[in-house]
């Protein structure tokens, strides 16, 4: 081992030299708030169509497809773009200013009077959005000692469900909450958006104050970002970085599959085919997401920990074969309101979870220290692309194939990438905290 034990602790992880317990404190924060305004967005935007903009129920389903298509769009054009900027800025303030920018579109939101007006502040949103998305997986690699990155990042998961089920807990129940003491509507919602936008712009002044400030190489990086991206591209060369790529694009088409499919499979089949009102479908799915969502907030340290003890190459491959024996177990399920489906959200939340937290741990070790926030934002770029796959050929398959299409489909590309892993993984070489080849560790 050629990297001395740092002193400084954050609960069970141990932290890179010149990294403080304020430093990823602040991190952990933001895992929670990014979480929270993320997930806020399109949980509140029915509420939105329906109550501020009065759009027909029967346009809805259109419009909220082609704003999911336009935030990934921007996502895609962006994201490579925030992590190149933070190589050579420094994280926080690309960090805060992702924060500041999602603020602004949140409290532009109730302002809205036309469907273009809607599409550009979304689009505003994803631009702030893909540069918190870079840098929650950044930073932790810059914090973290390489052998506790695996703990680090459960921690992260345990902190991205707490925002998620603040979303579903608080926010999502402001409206009701003030239309009970007497607020209209669009009332409501122009309050609750206003709220979520006060948390993100919070999240930024945090994110100044607490993170930690440029290093000496950002400092003295001469770079263009041009060539910090191209860089980051090439990197893929190292068939460590080669396979955390393809594990992000199946990872993050995963979440994007669970988030979209789950429960609209469970609501379309209840209503067809189970007897069930759209509202008794729709509690139905919503309990299996539940139940999907706790089984990856638990899981999470658990898979973390794993991550540590194990080859992370090997950690990742078998987390891909995780989710996808879960994400292929839906064909055993002909039945979504049944009792099997509870089974099944459970083995497809913790290959999810497991997914995304090996993916990024073995990113974050495979980076050279140099270009890492370009590299990251590669790795992002990959996973931008599976939600893309996911929706888009996924939603085709869900239509007129089965509704178990799109957790077929990425359970067969994740098989795909398990047996490139198996053929590459002796070609994988660790790297240290600084990006360097080194012969020992994980």
């Amino acid at each position: 081992m050629t990297t001395a034990i740092p002193q400084k602790k954050f609960g069970p992880v141990r932290l890179v030299e010149g990294v403080s317990m304020k430093n990823m404190f602040t991190y952990y924060f933001a895992t929670i708030t990014s979480l929270f305004v993320f997930t806020f967005l399109p949980q509140f935007q029915p509420f939105l169509l329906a109550e501020v903009l009065a759009i027909p129920e029967s346009q809805q389903g259109v419009i909220s497809g082609t704003l999911g298509f336009l935030g990934e769009v921007v996502i895609l054009l962006s994201i490579g773009m925030w992590g190149s900027l933070s190589d050579k800025i420094g994280r926080r303030y690309v960090f805060a200013s992702g924060f500041l920018i999602m603020a602004a579109a949140l409290y532009l939101y109730p302002t809205v009077d036309s469907l273009l007006t809607l599409y550009v502040l979304r689009g505003l949103f994803a631009l702030g959005s893909a540069a918190a998305t870079t840098m929650i997986s950044t930073v932790i690699a810059d914090y973290a000692i390489n052998e506790d990155r695996g703990k680090a990042a459960g921690l992260q998961g345990v902190g991205n469900g707490i925002g998620a089920l603040l979303t579903v807990f608080v926010a999502l129940q402001l409206p009701k909450i003030f239309i009970g003491r007497g607020a209209t509507p669009f009332e409501a919602g122009e309050w609750t958006y206003w709220i979520i936008a006060a948390v993100a712009g919070l999240s930024a002044l945090v994110m100044v104050a607490g993170l930690r400030a440029r290093t000496q190489a950002q400092k003295e990086q001469k770079k263009s970002l041009w060539q910090i991206t191209r860089e980051g591209i090439a990197a893929a060369k190292d068939p460590g970085i080669a396979l955390s790529y393809m594990a992000a694009f199946i990872s993050r088409g995963d979440l994007a599959i669970v988030g979209t499919f789950f429960t609209l499979w469970v609501v379309t089949y209840g209503t067809t085919h189970g007897g069930l009102s759209t509202a008794d479908a729709l509690a139905r799915g919503g309990m299996v997401i539940g139940i999907a969502q706790t089984a990856a907030l638990v899981f999470a340290p658990v898979f973390g920990m794993l991550s540590d003890r194990m080859n992370r190459a090997n950690a990742t491959i078998f987390a891909v074969a995780l989710a996808s024996v879960g994400y292929g177990s839906t064909l055993l399920v002909t039945d979504p309101t049944s009792g099997l489906i509870f089974v099944v959200a459970v083995l497809i939340g913790i290959g999810e979870i497991s997914g995304v937290i090996a993916s990024g741990v073995l990113i974050a070790q495979q980076a050279p220290g140099e270009i890492r926030g370009s590299v990251i934002g590669i790795f992002s770029l990959c996973g931008t692309f599976g939600i893309m796959t996911a929706t888009g050929v996924g939603g085709y398959l869900f239509d007129h194939w089965l509704p178990q299409g799109p957790f077929v489909l990425f359970a067969a590309l994740g098989l795909v990438v398990v047996v490139i892993g198996l053929l590459i993984r002796n070609k994988i070489v660790p790297r240290n905290e600084d990006g360097e080849v080194f012969a020992g560790g994980h």
